[in-house]
C-alpha cells in the first residue's frame, strides 16, 4: 500500500471514530451546545486564530537568518503552506515544500528550506513548553482527576524525548553523517545535505538568540490558541477560565503531537477533547461542539491560505520563466 493510500485510510478510521464518538454521545447533546454559537463570536474567534498566523509567522522570520523577505510574504506563504499541510492526505506536495517554493523570489532554497526546519524546530520545543505548563496547571486544579493528569504527564515525557531528539540530530550534524551514508550507498544530493548540515548547525551555534526568540514567539501563538480556546467555551454558555482553556490547548497540542501520521488527527483529538471536558465537569457533547467549532475556525483560514496560494502561483509560474530565460540564451 502506497504513502497516500495508508494516509486514506487513516483519514476513514478516524473519521468512522468521530461517527462514533457522535452516536455514543448523542447528536441532540453536540446540537444543542452549538446553538449557542452567535456568528459575531464565531467571527472573534476566526480573528483570533488570524493573530495566531501572524504570531507564528514572526517566529518563521527569526528562524532565517536574514530579512530579506517581506512579511506580508511570509503571512501569505505560511497561510498556503498551512492550508496545503491541512489537505496533505490527497495533495502531492506538502506545504512545507509549498512555503520555500512561494518564497523563492526572496529568499534561495539553500536558506528557506533550513528555516523551515529551524522554524519547526522552535514550534516543536514551545509546544513542550506549552504542555509542560498545562501539566503544572493540571496538577495544581483540584477539581481534575488523576487520569488526565497522569496521561498529560505520559504525552509531555514523549514530548520532550522528541523534541530533545529532533533538536540534537541538527546540533549534533546527524545530518551530514547521513549524506556520508548517500555517498557510501552512491545517492544523490549529496552536496545538498551537507549544505544543510551546515546551515543548520551554523545557525544554531552562530544564531541561537534568534532561535530563542523564535521560540517564545510560537509559545505566544500557542498562549493565543488558549485566549482562543476561552472565546470558544463562553459561545458554548460554558463556564471556562484561561486555566482551564490553557490545560485543554496543551491536551489539544499533545494529541495533534502524538497522532501526527493522523491526518488531522481526525477522531483521536475529539475524543481526547470530550474525555478532558468530562474531567472538567463539563459534557463529552460540548466537547465535541468545541471541537467542531475549532475546526471551522481552521477551515475558514484554510479556505483563505488556498485562496492565497491560487494567488500567489501565476507570479511564482512568472518567475520561474523570467529565471529560465537567461539560462536558456547562456545555452544558446
Amino acid at each position: 500500500m502506497s504513502m497516500r493510500g495508508f494516509r486514506m485510510v487513516l483519514i476513514a478510521g478516524g473519521g468512522l471514530g468521530l461517527l462514533a464518538l457522535v452516536y455514543y454521545f448523542g447528536a441532540d447533546s453536540i446540537a444543542s451546545a452549538l446553538m449557542h454559537v452567535t456568528w459575531w463570536q464565531f467571527l472573534l474567534i476566526c480573528l483570533v486564530h488570524s493573530l495566531n498566523v501572524v504570531v507564528d509567522s514572526y517566529g518563521w522570520r527569526y528562524a532565517i537568518t536574514t530579512d530579506r523577505a517581506p512579511f506580508h510574504r511570509l503571512v501569505a506563504a505560511r497561510c498556503a503552506g498551512d492550508a496545503v499541510n491541512a489537505i496533505s492526505a490527497v495533495a502531492a506536495v506538502g506545504g512545507e515544500a509549498t512555503k520555500a517554493w512561494l518564497l523563492r523570489r526572496d529568499i534561495s532554497y539553500r536558506e528557506s528550506v533550513p528555516s523551515l526546519i529551524v522554524s519547526k524546530t522552535a514550534e516543536v520545543v514551545s509546544q513542550t513548553l506549552l504542555l509542560a505548563l498545562g501539566v503544572v496547571l493540571a496538577w495544581t486544579t483540584p477539581a481534575l482527576g488523576p487520569a488526565l493528569r497522569t496521561a498529560m504527564l505520559y504525552l509531555l515525557v514523549v514530548e520532550l524525548i522528541g523534541a530533545s531528539g529532533f533538536l540534537g540530530v541538527q546540533v549534533a550534524g546527524a545530518v551530514g553523517k547521513a549524506g556520508r551514508v548517500l555517498t557510501w550507498v552512491g545517492g544523490r544530493g549529496v552536496r545538498h545535505v551537507q549544505q544543510l548540515d551546515e546551515a543548520l548547525r551554523g545557525f544554531y551555534r552562530q544564531q541561537w538568540p534568534r532561535f530563542v526568540v523564535s521560540v517564545g514567539l510560537y509559545f505566544v501563538g500557542w498562549l493565543l490558541g488558549a485566549v482562543q480556546g476561552v472565546l470558544i467555551l463562553g459561545s458554548l454558555g460554558l463556564p471556562g477560565s484561561l486555566v482551564t482553556a490553557t490545560i485543554i490547548e496543551a491536551l489539544w497540542s499533545a494529541v495533534r503531537f502524538a497522532t501526527f501520521f493522523v491526518p488531522a488527527s481526525l477522531g483521536t483529538l475529539e475524543g481526547a477533547v470530550a474525555a478532558a471536558f468530562g474531567a472538567f465537569g463539563f459534557s463529552a457533547g460540548a466537547g465535541l461542539a468545541f471541537t467542531l467549532v475549532r475546526r471551522a475556525s481552521q477551515a475558514v483560514w484554510i479556505g483563505v491560505g488556498m485562496i492565497v496560494l491560487m494567488a500567489m502561483r501565476p507570479a511564482a509560474r512568472v518567475l520561474a520563466r523570467e529565471q529560465a530565460e537567461p539560462v536558456a540564451s547562456v545555452a544558446d
